[in-house]
């Protein structure tokens, strides 16, 4: 029923873009001075939803209407490299606030000093996982950095992984339980007295594959430990991805392994002001646009160059 309901108002949607251009048609032939600048206005708001149905037809994926898991790992740099991870979070809550998606933090570990060590969020609304998905890999910082007294440069670095939330009754990944081993312990950080107090987070180890999820920001051990779950099913469904790409690249006889440090992008706040993309060339003299959530130009430039 979700399926035909997504469907349905993709299809509507194309039906009412074509009425609306037919009646464009139809007013700019009376080929009246008056009505020029409705047409006009009409016009470019046809143009803008059009190449934004465009961009919808390329996420053509598995998964790529459906909703993501989002997480950031701080890296090389220190307290610096946490506080950047924490600028990244802000950017894609930025981001996911203008483009109206709900976001849930499933995970949330703070830095020694500042930022983050990492964060695990939900990103809940269609096409997130597919409008997400060119966002993953190593985004590079350099800045003047507040943190040292000699206010010299420094670069930090962040990880940035987004995995498809599979639906509720999605059977495509099959976890034994006998294959889990579940530790329960007290949540650190902030969180609220009753979070602090008793045992609710949750530690998930995945024995075969040696996978470890973590969960705390609930106070119901019950909601964790279903958050944990949701994040492991969405790593296990990445691994299986990765074990089928490597087949395929092995058979090609060009598997590269992705190295941690080929960062994908590139914000740079010093000596000037830029953000490039290392894969597409596209880039923003903006800085905190970008770090304010405009990231759609650098989505839409991955999507089109893939």
């Amino acid at each position: 029923m979700k399926q035909l309901a997504g469907l349905r108002d993709e299809i509507e949607g194309w039906s009412k873009l074509r009425q609306r251009i037919q009646d464009v048609l139809e007013l700019a032939e009376l080929d009246d001075e008056s009505m020029r600048p409705e047409l006009e206005e009409e016009l470019d708001r046809i143009g803008r939803e059009l190449d934004q149905r465009e961009l919808n037809a390329l996420l053509s994926g598995p998964y790529d209407s459906g909703n993501a898991l989002l997480t950031i790992n701080s890296g090389a740099g220190g307290t610096d490299s946490q506080d950047w991870a924490a600028m990244l979070e802000r950017m894609y809550l930025r981001w996911a606030e203008r483009s109206n998606y709900d976001v849930e933090v499933l995970d949330r570990t703070e830095g020694e000093e500042a930022g983050i060590k990492s964060v695990t969020i939900a990103v809940n609304g269609r096409y997130a996982y597919g409008y997400l998905r060119p966002e993953k890999g190593v985004h590079r910082l350099v800045r003047l950095s507040p943190f040292d007294s000699a206010h010299r440069r420094h670069t930090s670095f962040a990880q940035v992984e987004v995995l498809p939330d599979l639906a509720n009754g999605d059977d495509s990944i099959q976890i034994d339980p006998n294959d889990l081993k579940i530790d329960i312990y007290k949540s650190s950080g902030a969180g609220g007295q009753n979070v602090q107090k008793n045992a609710t987070a949750i530690r998930i180890h995945h024995i075969p594959t040696g996978i470890v999820v973590t969960c705390q920001n609930e106070r119901s051990q019950m909601q964790n430990r279903e958050n944990a779950m949701r994040v492991l099913r969405a790593r296990l469904l990445e691994l299986r991805q990765q074990e089928m790409a490597k087949q395929m690249a092995d058979l090609r006889g060009e598997y590269q392994k992705a190295e941690w440090g080929s960062q994908i992008r590139s914000y740079v706040l010093h000596p000037y002001q830029m953000v490039k993309d290392h894969r597409t060339g596209h880039e923003v003299g903006n800085t905190q646009a970008v770090l304010d959530g405009e990231i759609d130009s650098f989505i839409e430039a991955y999507l089109r160059a893939a």
